[in-house]
């Protein structure tokens, strides 16, 4: 197959290198001309596991990448459109670049294609889309616009490409959605096909929900520490019940990235469009607006005054194994810790080159036990593998006191009081 990718982010690289994996021709067109030149020369923007490989082991042979919108519509079979969708000023999706795609693509058509949304859009973008191409484009060649959400988690997204849970495809027309589901046919994963609206809703139903089962066990974590419950032993047993499941009951400061803020809005926005007040969800913002925030508070509990504390941050990225920020829970956080006069020095195994940015004033550590040495007190905003791993003993003797507020509940208690830190965890007792 002949594929056009648009857009070569997160989610439209993970797209190029997977489909050329699987024996495609696949085109990566951008507009961002210095990502275009590393990408040829094999130099990839992001962090995410297992993307390299594949992309080194496709380029210049069925992987190239273009600026040149044009070149991809007349060369492909399939136009993917995987440009963002982050969320306007008014909580809405900004669909813009979407919007720019589709006309473009209109313009340069030369045959038949499948144009498949793979960005997150609201019910009833792929109706727009296919309005705007037949705008550009006239009614000379068919097209037909496809639903095709991912359900990719950064992180290990080449992974969720390759062994999904299900294929999504949202058309009218049969004929459309048996030719996307040949793309997918080599992984032999169960394949799903519904009208276009309700594929556009399953993705931001689904994202929806996982926030709200993330904020869930967040609000279960505040009153644990009312009640002198423990909301890991809480969770477990929640999650063995097959109707539950343990997915996305790990309590902590707040959920974050680059999906779950902006898709819970954008559904909120679309809802109050239709004329619905969806309670839930603005009850999900709050109360995990809310969680973010309790961090400084549970910080000012065991330290007090934060004017000239030296803090230790471990982990910027809104999850391990993606070196994203956007939305992440640290991010918020140092900044109100800076306000209060707090000296902070942080810590990622892969965000650093984007702190500085994101967060001037922040020292910078080239690793953990740097990062940690003469703090009063240790945040973990992250769950990075390497910080469950630390030696606490070595900790304990860099830092100026043993002051431990685990964001993420990734050490024990029990044991780290008995080293001799002042512990403090998310809904532990």
């Amino acid at each position: 197959m002949k594929i056009c990718v648009v857009g070569t982010g997160y989610v439209g690289l993970v797209t190029c290198a997977c489909f050329a994996d699987l024996g495609n021709e696949v085109i990566g067109v951008d507009v961002d001309q210095a990502k275009i030149k590393k990408l040829q020369q094999g130099s990839i923007p992001i962090y995410e596991p297992g993307l390299k490989e594949l992309i080194d082991h496709n380029l210049h042979k069925r992987l190239t990448f273009t600026t040149d919108l044009k070149q991809g519509v007349e060369q492909s079979e399939f136009i993917f459109i995987a440009v963002g969708t982050p969320q306007a000023e008014g909580g809405e999706a900004d669909l813009s670049a979407v919007k720019q795609v589709a006309a473009g693509i209109g313009e340069h058509l030369n045959g038949s294609k499948i144009v498949v949304d793979k960005s997150t859009v609201p019910v009833g973008m792929g109706d727009l889309v296919a309005s705007i191409i037949e705008e550009h484009g006239g009614l000379e060649h068919k097209v037909d616009v496809v639903s095709n959400p991912e359900f990719l988690r950064e992180g290990s997204a080449v992974h969720d490409f390759m062994h999904p849970d299900r294929v999504l495809i949202g058309t009218n027309d049969g004929v459309a959605a048996e030719r996307v589901s040949e793309l997918y046919k080599p992984l032999e994963a169960e394949i799903m096909v519904t009208d276009l609206r309700s594929a556009e809703m399953i993705k931001y139903a689904s994202n929806a929900f996982l926030a709200t089962k993330i904020t869930f066990i967040n609000e279960i974590a505040n009153l644990c520490e009312k009640v002198d419950a423990d909301v890991i032993k809480v969770a477990h047993g929640m999650g063995m019940d097959s109707r539950i499941g343990p997915a996305f009951l790990n309590a902590g400061a707040g959920y974050g990235g680059s999906c779950f803020p902006k898709d819970v809005s954008a559904l909120i926005q679309k809802a109050k469009k239709e004329g619905y007040d969806f309670k839930v969800l603005n009850a999900v913002v709050e109360a995990n607006a809310y969680q973010k925030r309790s961090m400084l508070a549970r910080i000012k509990d065991v330290l007090g005054p934060l004017e000239g504390k030296q803090i230790a941050a471990l982990g910027l990225s809104f999850k391990p194994d993606t070196d994203d920020l956007r939305e992440a829970v640290a991010v918020e956080v140092i900044r109100l810790l800076q306000e209060n006069g707090a000296r902070v020095r942080v810590y990622d195994p892969a965000a650093l080159e984007h702190a500085e940015k994101e967060l001037p004033g922040v020292k910078l550590a080239d690793d953990a036990y740097t990062a940690v040495a003469g703090a009063h007190c240790l945040v973990i905003f992250t769950e990075w593998n390497e910080f469950k791993e630390m030696d606490l003993q070595r900790v304990k003797s860099l830092m100026k006191t043993p002051v431990i507020v685990d964001g993420r509940n990734i050490y024990d208690p029990q044991k780290t009081k008995a080293l001799g830190f002042t512990y403090q965890g998310v809904g532990r007792k």
